[in-house]
């Protein structure tokens, strides 16, 4: 009877096989590679003078997946969704002279996220040398920032790679818009992790990362360049931005711009469908505007498997 029943299992599925090939024979199969929502904070500004812009229609948004066009599911145009900030400050030696300065402009724009927007917004300090420290956890208390920042002192190297990998690790999981600020002004000397894995970690917080590198140093002779261009990178790759200031009032209005970006961004959301099979972990991701005088600033995919 056994005999039997295995006998008649077999010739079963070989007929499902052979259905299922008819079938591809006819149209292209295609695979849903994820059912989670795909989350695409996005800037949109003038292409002639890089104003922002607000207040558009769903209808001017074309998102694509690996060049698949998709339907977008969820379109907010200035999110309110509570916003999830960590700040990520540099303590290494060489920033000694600029510390006590980038402090105070970070207390500042701290108190201006948590005096506007959602009430639910909160932010997260670390500081980081040749170690990365969470200075706090997500807050809206300034008084318990402003306590662990007095201490500080700066010295040793610089693992920024690590203080990006542990940032967003520690985002990743928030309700809500997920964003990252790095303030250095150099590159990465003593990382346990890599550039990639700052990279991957990024995208798989769905946090844009701004980057402001501090500019001691103006002339080409002394600079960072390779530190400067990985922060350029990053930023752009993840849908952020760049600035390279010095400290002091260009720093405050490198973070009142930061401030102005985040008030101002649309969430565009959608669940990935009829994607091609591809052994590519990472999905290109792109939107097209119907105004060709406007552009979008959006992360350039993410990660389609879990980790």
């Amino acid at each position: 009877m056994g005999r039997n029943r295995k006998a008649l299992i077999i010739p079963a599925l070989l007929l499902a096989a052979t259905a299922a090939l008819n079938l591809g024979a006819q149209e292209p199969v295609t695979f849903r590679s994820n059912v989670r929502l795909v989350r695409l904070l996005t800037t949109v500004k003038n292409a002639m003078d890089g104003q922002l812009v607000g207040g558009l229609d769903k209808s001017v948004f074309t998102v694509y997946d690996n060049e698949v066009k998709q339907d977008i599911a969820v379109f907010e145009r200035y999110t309110a969704q509570p916003l999830s900030i960590v700040v990520l400050l540099d303590t290494s030696a060489s920033i000694a002279k600029d510390l006590k300065i980038a402090v105070t402009s970070v207390k500042r724009f701290l108190l201006a996220v948590l005096r506007e927007g959602n009430p639910a917004d909160e932010v997260s300090l670390f500081a980081f040398n040749h170690q990365v420290s969470e200075l706090t956890g997500f807050t809206r208390q300034l008084n318990q920032v402003e306590r662990r920042v007095q201490p500080l002192k700066a010295e040793a190297g610089t693992s920024l790679y690590d203080a990006i990998w542990f940032g967003s690790r520690a985002v990743r999981e928030r309700e809500g818009r997920h964003v990252l600020i790095v303030i250095t002004d150099g590159g990465d000397t003593t990382s346990t992790y890599k550039y990639h894995d700052a990279l991957e970690a990024l995208h798989r917080a769905d946090a844009p990362l701004y980057s402001i590198m501090l500019m001691p140093i103006t002339n080409d002779a002394g600079r960072n360049v390779g530190g400067e261009n990985a922060l350029f990178t990053l930023a752009q790759s993840t849908g952020g931005r760049r600035f390279m200031p010095t400290a002091g009032p260009e720093l405050d209005n490198a973070l009142s711009d930061i401030l102005r970006d985040l008030r101002t961004q649309y969430y565009v959301g959608y669940y990935p469908r009829n994607l091609p099979y591809t052994k590519e972990r990472f999905h290109k991701v792109r939107i097209e505007l119907s105004r060709p005088d406007l552009r979008a600033v959006t992360r350039s995919g993410y990660y389609g498997d879990s980790q």
